[in-house]
């Protein structure tokens, strides 16, 4: 059963151990407090933003409300609330000062003041899927979390801490190796996610399936290998870059495709020929999914315009060719009589109203 309960945690046991590295993270609460994962993206606040969170302890006001997440050892991470804790701890430990004055330059008193002042932090201890389920319905103040980022609140651990490694931060190996194929910004996990998300597609599991299964494990060699070896067969099956191929689901085409013997240089002579000026194909991205599955839904293929769709019903007086049956011109598909992938064009001569069964039959050989 998922608990969550509302907590009042002094500054001083929060402060307490306050680290910052970049071999460990920065971690407090005497070490049992995971503010921030090593290789992770790192929000760094304006100053000004920094001394209001100090005054408002000074004032004795309320901060919003924090999320920590428990995990099975015991220990925490902060899943919201990271720069305050940071902004917090930095104060306490004398890394700046407001209007000249350190935490060294205030009085007992004042000092006492600030580390008695409790921060309220819910906790939330639970199965992985229970705590995810509940990170994703609470409305998160300050940065929106990625999907990818409210996973890594949940499945810490030695093999998503090298994961970052390789996928997270900046100038890391998977920027380096596949910048050009890949979307999304790696602070915010985009290329860790799209990665876990192949290689779980691999075996017909979820990404959530696959953290949870290597959690626990020492490294991260299998993902990084799987991940290497999808760049490599892409660069080897479509040797010349072209901007249409950033953003691709490289790694489900290789999971159907990557033992297919395929010739890179037909490959690449369709390719030219399917991004011709007259070809009918609308979206070029799509020509590299079609040359490994031969599905036309991918290339948005230019339409039939519904004057030629209503020429074409006209002259056939709204009978289907196939079955002989007569039908609305709404029940009816527009129909290539030589298929696009004869040569056949879009054009008028071309079309043929089919009833919907027919069309789908005749897609189907």
């Amino acid at each position: 059963m998922m608990k969550i309960k509302l907590h009042e945690k002094p500054v001083r046991e929060v402060a307490n151990g306050y680290k910052d590295s970049a071999e460990n993270g920065v971690v407090g609460y005497g070490g049992r407090l995971n503010i921030r994962p090593a290789f992770q993206r790192e929000f760094i606040y304006k100053d000004k933003q920094r001394e209001e969170v100090i005054r408002t302890i000074r004032k004795d006001f309320p901060l919003n409300v924090m999320y920590w997440v428990k995990g099975d050892d015991g220990n925490f991470e902060v899943l919201d609330g990271q720069q305050r804790t940071i902004s917090v701890c930095q104060y306490v430990a004398g890394d700046y000062s407001i209007d000249y004055m350190g935490f060294n330059n205030l009085t007992k008193g004042e000092q006492e003041k600030i580390l008695d002042y409790k921060l309220m932090v819910y906790i939330c201890e639970g199965t992985d899927k229970e705590k995810l389920d509940w990170f994703k319905i609470i409305n998160i103040a300050g940065e929106e979390l990625t999907a990818q980022e409210l996973r890594n609140a949940i499945y810490t651990g030695e093999w998503l801490t090298e994961a970052k490694k390789y996928f997270s931060k900046s100038g890391c190996p998977a920027y380096k190796t596949a910048s050009e194929y890949m979307k999304g910004e790696l602070n915010r996990q985009a290329f860790l996610e799209t990665a876990i998300r192949w290689i779980a597609a691999r075996d017909g599991k979820e990404i959530e399936d696959y953290m949870s299964a290597h959690q626990h494990d020492t490294n991260c060699n299998e993902i990084w290998l799987y991940f290497q070896n999808v760049i490599a067969w892409v660069k080897a099956t479509f040797p010349k870059f072209r901007k249409e191929m950033k953003g691709l689901e490289w790694g489900l085409y290789f999971n159907k495709h990557g033992a297919k013997q395929l010739d890179p240089k037909q490959l690449e002579k369709r390719i030219v020929e399917l991004m011709d000026e007259d070809s009918e194909v609308t979206k070029f991205s799509g020509i590299y999914e079609y040359l490994l599955d031969d599905d036309e839904r991918h290339l948005n293929l230019r339409q039939f315009s519904q004057k030629t769709k209503q020429a074409a019903y006209e002259r056939q007086k709204g009978f289907c060719p196939k079955c002989g049956k007569h039908f609305t011109i709404e029940e009816m598909q527009a129909d290539h009589i030589t298929p696009w992938s004869k040569g056949g064009k879009t054009i008028a001569d071309n079309c043929q109203m089919l009833c919907a069964d027919d069309n789908r039959r005749k897609s189907n050989i």
